[in-house]
This record gives C-alpha cells, sequence and structure tokens, in this order.
C-alpha cells in the first residue's frame, strides 16, 4: 500500500496527460537528450537518469533509470512538452513528473509526484554521456547457486554495506526480515533492529487474503465467482444499472473500473492513519453516487476501493467482521498465529514499529470499511505458512468436510487460475500478480511505515517473503524489498545479483 503514497500499493495509476500530436518542432528538439537529477527526501536521495527521444513524426518518448535502485529501466508514457510544460507518466510506479523548462534549454523544473509530490531538477547531460553506474557496487556476476544453508553468510555479505545507512538505519529502529522458502526448508534472517519473529503491517499483501477468501466463499457456494457485488449490499444501496454491472470476480482482478480511491475518501484529514475513519456509511454514500456499473472492455485498474470493497462484501453475506472471517477461513486451517487485522495482547510486542522515509516513527494504519485492501499484520513465519500452502495446495492436511479446512486446498488452486491481463504484460488472477516469463506469482504491499513483498514460484518450489518497517521511496521499479527479494533468488540460482545499496 508502498511507498510515498497514502494509498496502498503505489502502483499502475495512470493519469490522463494527452499525447502530443503535432509535428515536430523547436521546444521537441530542446528537450530531447539525456537529464539527471536527484530526489530527496529527508536524509535519504535518489539520483534519477532520465533519456528522451524523439521519433520522425515529433513524438516523444522517455526511459526512465532509479541509479541508486539497481538502474533498472522503467517506461513512461504520455511523454509530453507543450510550450515550456514538460511532464511524462510512470505508470510502473504511479509516478508524474511536471516541469518547467528554462530559458538556457539545460534545466527542467519541477515535481515528482508519488502519492507525495517531490521537488525535482533536471540537468541536461552533454550530448554523449553515458548514464552513470549506482551509487554501490555493480551488479555481481554470476556464481554457482548457494545452497539454502551456505544463504545466511551470502546475505550476511549484501547487507554489511547497508546497515547503518538510512536505508536500515538501525539506530533509529529500521529492521528488515527475510523469509525463504525452498523445497521444504524454511530459513528466516533479519537485520537492523528487526528480530526474525517481528510482525509487520503487509499492506496490500492483505489482497491476496481477500482474493482467497471469495475462492473458499465461491468453493463452499456461499456465493458465486459472476455474482454482482451490489447484491451482497444491503438493499437500497445502489441502484441496478441498466447494462453490465461488476462482479465479484471483477473486484478480485481489478477489472472492476473502479477508481484506486473513492471520492469522499480525504486521506489529508487524518494523513497519518487515512483509512481508519472510512465507514461503511462512507462507501455506501460513494457507490450510491458513482455506481456499479461495469465499463465497456474495462482494463486493469489497481483500486484500493476496489479490493475493500471486495472484503467488506463478503464480511456481510458471512455475517461476520472481515478479521473474524479471515481468521475463519484461512488463518485458522493454516495455524497461522500471528496473522490478524488486530493482534492479540500477547503478540502486540512483537510488532515493530513503522517509519517513513527519513526513518521518523509513524503511526500504525487501521481501516474500516476498506479492510479487505490492507488491514493485516503479519510474520515471516507466518507469511511462508501461507505461501507453502499456494506452492503445495494438495498437501494440506484432510479435514472434516464442513469446516473451511476441507475447500482450502481447492480454493487457493483457484485463485492461481490466470483470468486476466495485468499491468506491464503480467497476468492477474485473484489476488496475486503472474510474470510468466519466469513464473512467479507475487504482490506487494505498502502502508505510511512498512513495506512487504511475497513471491513464489512453483516451477522451483521456493517462495521469498520481505518485510521492512519503513516506507520505501519507490521511485524506480524495483524497490529495497523487491532488490532483497531479487537477490535472494539470484543467489540461490546462479544468476547476477545487484546492489542493496
Amino acid at each position: 500500500m508502498k511507498r510515498m503514497t497514502l494509498a496502498l500499493i503505489g502502483t499502475w495509476t495512470l493519469l490522463s496527460f494527452a499525447l502530443a500530436q503535432s509535428a515536430p518542432d523547436r521546444a521537441h528538439q530542446d528537450v530531447a537528450g539525456n537529464w539527471e537529477g536527484k530526489l530527496v527526501v529527508g536524509q535519504s536521495s535518489l539520483r534519477i537518469w532520465l533519456e528522451v527521444a524523439q521519433n520522425q513524426s515529433g513524438e516523444l518518448s522517455a526511459t526512465l533509470y532509479s541509479l541508486d535502485q539497481g538502474a533498472t529501466p522503467i517506461p513512461c508514457t504520455n511523454v509530453n512538452l507543450s510550450g515550456d510544460t514538460f511532464r511524462f507518466e510512470v505508470p510502473a510506479v504511479s509516478g508524474t513528473f511536471v516541469g518547467q523548462l528554462g530559458a538556457s534549454g539545460n534545466t527542467i523544473d519541477g515535481t515528482w509526484k508519488q502519492g507525495q509530490s517531490l521537488p525535482l531538477t533536471l540537468e541536461r547531460q552533454p550530448p554523449g554521456a553515458k548514464r552513470p553506474g549506482s551509487s554501490g557496487t555493480a551488479a555481481s556476476p554470476a556464481k554457482p547457486p548457494v545452497p539454502l544453508d551456505e544463504l545466511g553468510a551470502a546475505l550476511d555479505d549484501e547487507f554489511r554495506p547497508v546497515i547503518g545507512t538510512p536505508t536500515l538505519k538501525t539506530s533509529a529502529g529500521v529492521g528488515i526480515v527475510i523469509g525463504v522458502l525452498q523445497n521444504g526448508q524454511r530459513r528466516i534472517y533479519a537485520y537492523g533492529a528487526a528480530k526474525p519473529d517481528s510482525i509487520y503491517e503487509i499492506g496490500s499483501v492483505t489482497k491476496s487474503f481477500t482474493g482467497l477468501l471469495l475462492a473458499q466463499m465461491a468453493t463452499q457456494h456461499d456465493v458465486t465467482l459472476d455474482e454482482p457485488v451490489r447484491e451482497l449490499l444491503p438493499p437500497g444501496t445502489v441502484a441496478k444499472p441498466d447494462g453490465p454491472e461488476i462482479t465479484l470476480l471483477d473486484l478480485a482482478t481489478q477489472h472492476s473500473g473502479l477508481p484506486r480511491l473513492p471520492a469522499n475518501l480525504r486521506p489529508n484529514a487524518n494523513p497519518t492513519n487515512p483509512y481508519a475513519a472510512y465507514g461503511p456509511e462512507d462507501l455506501y454514500a460513494y457507490l450510491g453516487e458513482h455506481g456499479v456499473a461495469l465499463p465497456q472492455n474495462p482494463t486493469f485498474l489497481y483500486s484500493n476501493l476496489g479490493y475493500g470493497l471486495l472484503g467488506h462484501a463478503l464480511a456481510l453475506h458471512a455475517n461476520e467482521s472481515y478479521a473474524k472471517l479471515i481468521e475463519k477461513e484461512i488463518t485458522a486451517p493454516l495455524n497461522m498465529t500471528s496473522t490478524a487485522v488486530s493482534l492479540p495482547a500477547s503478540e502486540q510486542p512483537r510488532l515493530v514499529h513503522g517509519h517513513d522515509a527519513a526513518n521518523a516513527p509513524v503511526p500504525s494504519w487501521t481501516f474500516d470499511a476498506l479492510a479487505g485492501a490492507g488491514a493485516l499484520r503479519s510474520s515471516a513465519s507466518d507469511l511462508l505458512t501461507f505461501l507453502d500452502a499456494q506452492l503445495h495446495p494438495d498437501d494440506l492436511p484432510a479435514a472434516p468436510r464442513t469446516t473451511p479446512a476441507a475447500t482450502l486446498s481447492d480454493a487457493i488452486t483457484m485463485t492461481h487460475t490466470l483470468r486476466a491481463d495485468g499491468p506491464q504484460g503480467m497476468k492477474v488472477g485473484m489476488g496475486w500478480l503472474y510474470q510468466e516469463a519466469n513464473g512467479t506469482y507475487w504482490h506487494d504491499g505498502g502502508t505510511g511505515g512498512y513495506t512487504s513483498f511475497v513471491a513464489f514460484q512453483p516451477a522451483h518450489d521456493r517462495a521469498i517473503v520481505v518485510l521492512y518497517n519503513r516506507e520505501d521511496l519507490g521511485s524506480s521499479a524495483s524497490p529495497f524489498t523487491q532488490r532483497v527479494a531479487g537477490n535472494v533468488i539470484a543467489l540461490l540460482s546462479g544468476t547476477p545479483a545487484g546492489s542493496l545499496q
């Protein structure tokens, strides 16, 4: 729910800037080239490299690199220069830049917006200038795969340059936990101020639980995937549309057409806990005005509202709270005792404090009507148990036919079915994104003080959990949690690993 944004998991929201369709002009020629700038948040900074090109029709294109986060190329869209105003979008991280080209043509003074707004000045680089490497160590060459028993020592080497830096400032209470499961063997590692059994807010990783909750109730024949969500809400909440309407599956695959957040959610009213005061009455008021008509040919549109609505509707139908329903249908059958919306008093001491991008402590987030989008807290051990069930649903123990555990295997399998297109060439299941190139199911999450990432690779019998009690700036396609997970996979696979600095 990721980084520099009040929305849970800040990914894939597009703003509607029009593409320039005019013929080549002087202004377009002036902006083509390579540019470098720096984003500063508190004590942290990230160098940005932007490559802008112009084709023969005068259309602009651009590629962004976050030099200090592995220099992964990130495609830009809606690149446009109108007069002296230059703008572009970065869908991979829900980022937008708008700036003014200086009179000299060598600077662009503007604002990078990704949940919050940060000043960013881009400076033109000399013709032929090469993109710098990262501030840390270059990607390491491929090595033989590291056995799981030796992974801890390899990770110690990876983290040694990072501990004590703003990224992992132990003195401020910042720490990270990594859980690894491979071929049935699990390991948990902790760095900085974290302990192996620390509990974190997991933000939008909650959506994977909400998707499984829908699959559980569908497998138990309590609901159907094509059931209109309107029918699970109190009578009279929202009018039946004339044409197709939003179904439970549309919500689960992020193809409902609902916006990322409801218009009547005002995070600025309580920026340290933006979802806490948004209750059912607010949700019903928004739906009554917006409606539940399904757009024609809906595409992937990441929506915290949609998943919050899904969790709320399922809980209403079951006559349970979302928290109780998750416990009954998922966490209790899997014996996940450290995963909950509200932790019992005995578990509270294990919840590590969250921090913003400047490493200042921030309050925990709480949820009401939109709990299904990001309310859960969990530990690395519990999440490895959850991912083990994803890898081996058929190995779950047999259970009495009338209990939720009896349907869990089939429900988990149901969530893995790829049902629609996702962002950047990916596919989506029910609560999972899927990268076909490497056979990875994954989801990430973030709140105001935490960042999380979970993934599993069935072909390799492998799962990764990364939990971090710091808001990730997220200015590249590879935030810190994902770079950590990528390096773990690289070490285990014997492929080149990037820098964590």
